[in-house]
């Protein structure tokens, strides 16, 4: 549907044609005529799909001329999308010189946003914790209001606004339009509409409208420790132009910003930790292209809208399936095309992975990490190709001079290419990190149906009662080590110093391998076949010692077992 199909004012139409938009997507569709009739709306989207505009123009429309006072609240998880959500507002009441939008939100200066609400706001977006200062100080007073909006209203809640939420939704008056727009609708979401909308409307937009259609998507699985080397080969493999990486702590972004700056990459960090005005000099930055590397927390990313993004690494796999959704939807975008690559380092992110690939619909091909060579190859081509793309051009006299010199001075043409090339790639091949990759074991066995005697084996861990351990420590152990479904391991005894695990024969040597020198509750442990007999075992078990068998009835740190369909308990014995 196009917009101007839509019941829209002369103004908006005039501005959104200026902003070059033609089509509505499909929330705004359903949401603009919805939200006009004055009834509570539930808009259930992802992002990537035109929030903004689905809520902002029904509300700029609602705005009477006569001043009275904030008549619109809408509430955003972080500042950077109280931001981005204002300015386009503004945008799109261009013509509307009654309608004066605001931003309020922490990390910035309190008198001049007073000042901002003092001059007339009628619609203010904001944090919910700065909203909340304001109504505090009654710098911001909301007894005129009409309509309120939570946008993202999932995140404000992950991001622990509940209490904000509700103390602002009681304070607001009780004839009020309410709109929520959420990409998931969690218990807590559901408990808010049911409590704070009368008869709210539900908008679903179907998952097909997901934004990963137009971006390839690949994943490298990197061993543990090197992701950092990992990282280097690929911004310096690709060479984006403007890229985003990932990570799910803050701490990992300060790290990694230091590493590849110091390695010379035009990078900056984004976390919340910092201030706003850094913040604001880092997105500069970012956009004017002095920096073509961003590395962000998934928070601080929140909000960020930088047309241009060709690619985006995940430096840590997302903990959230929509994070991974909301990360590579910062490029290809409008219709172009983008690439997202995700480095992950152990086989249970792989079983992640496929889980991710599934619920979004969308192919993660594997890739193969580009060796030194291809690097270096890559890198002298396009000198090359450069040199000859320019050899019909005549010599400037600056060149002719150079060659003079270095000609007077007996270096042959040879000599002269490889001072060339070095100088204009030399550093670059420099800051290639030193160290060969080794190859990660694949785990490929099909085997991952239910243990059988016929194809098992038992492996040995030295960890045991001593060390407080317990069957589901290491189920667990062996699942986050291997990747592989708990169902595939057997019975797990644990005696005083040591435990036993019934594993695959056919994958015996890769268990092994995965789970040696990891940790087991906090103790690191070595692991080898189990080559100790039935007698000597049974004198070490503990009186204390848990068996578990997971196929045949047994729980995680259960001591029963189930034969014939009974339970008996184990006698334990001193």
């Amino acid at each position: 549907m196009e917009f101007k199909e839509l019941a829209l004012t002369d103004e908006v139409l005039r501005a959104v044609e200026e902003m070059g938009f033609v089509e509505a997507t499909e929330i705004q569709a359903k949401s603009i005529p919805l939200i006009q009739t004055g009834a509570d709306v539930i808009g259930k989207s992802n992002t990537g799909t035109g929030k903004t505009a689905a809520f902002g123009i029904p509300a700029i429309e609602s705005i009477s001329r006569e001043k009275n006072g904030v008549e619109v609240l809408i509430l955003c998880p972080t500042r950077e999308l109280a931001m981005q959500a204002c300015e386009e507002i503004k945008k799109f009441s261009k013509y509307m010189n009654w309608v004066k939008p605001c931003a309020v939100y922490g990390g910035a200066n309190m008198e001049r946003q007073i000042m901002d609400i003092k001059r007339g706001a009628n619609i203010v977006v904001g944090t919910p914790g700065r909203v909340m200062d304001h109504m505090r100080r009654r710098t911001l007073k909301l007894q005129n209001l009409k309509m309120i909006i939570l946008d993202e209203a999932d995140e404000m809640l992950n991001m622990g606004f509940r209490e904000d939420i509700e103390s602002i939704l009681e304070e607001v008056p009780e004839e009020r339009q309410t709109i929520l727009f959420s990409a998931t609708m969690p218990p807590a979401i559901m408990a808010i509409t049911n409590q704070y909308q009368k008869d709210p409307q539900l908008i679903k937009i179907d998952q097909k409208y997901r934004t990963v259609d137009t971006i390839e998507q690949y994943y490298f699985e990197i061993p543990s420790g090197m992701k950092m080397e990992a990282m280097q080969y690929l911004l310096l493999a690709y060479e984006p132009k403007a890229s985003m990486i990932f990570c799910n702590t803050k701490k990992m972004v300060d790290d990694l910003t230091e590493i590849l700056s110091s390695k010379g990459f035009k990078v900056a960090g984004l976390h919340g930790d910092m201030k706003q005005s850094q913040r604001s000099y880092v997105m500069d930055k970012f956009k004017s292209g002095k920096i073509n590397v961003l590395i962000a927390t998934d928070v601080a990313a929140r909000g960020i809208d930088v047309s241009g993004i060709d690619v985006v690494f995940n430096f840590d796999l997302p903990q959230d399936n929509e994070y991974y959704i909301h990360r590579i939807g910062r490029t290809g975008r409008a219709g172009k095309s983008g690439t997202a690559y995700t480095l992950i380092s152990n086989r249970k992110q792989i079983y992640d992975l496929k889980a991710l690939s599934k619920y979004i619909k969308a192919e993660i091909k594997e890739k193969e990490l580009p060796e030194k060579t291809d690097i270096v190859n890559n890198k002298i081509s396009k000198v090359v190709n450069k040199i000859i793309s320019s050899s019909q051009q005549p010599l400037r006299d600056e060149t002719e001079i150079i060659f003079s010199i270095l000609t007077a001075e007996g270096y042959s043409a040879e000599e002269i290419a490889k001072f060339l090339i070095n100088l204009r790639i030399g550093k670059e091949l420099r800051n290639i990190p030193e160290f060969e990759i080794p190859k990660v074991k694949k785990y490929t066995s099909k085997n991952t149906g239910k243990l059988t005697k016929a194809k098992s084996a038992k492996i040995e861990i030295s960890a045991g009662k001593s060390n407080r351990i317990a069957p589901n420590f290491i189920l667990g152990a062996l699942v986050e080590a291997t990747g592989m479904p708990g169902k595939s391991f057997g019975k797990i005894e644990i005696f005083d110093k040591y435990s036993t695990v019934e594993v695959p024969q056919a994958d015996l040597e890769f268990i092994i391998d995965a789970m040696d020198n990891t940790k087991v509750n906090g103790k690191r442990v070595t692991v080898k076949l189990c080559e100790r007999k039935s007698a000597e075992k049974s004198k070490e078990k503990s009186r204390f010692g848990r068996t578990r068998d997971h196929h045949e009835g047994g729980r995680r740190g259960d001591s029963s077992r189930r034969k014939g369909g009974a339970v008996k308990k184990r006698k334990s014995r001193g």
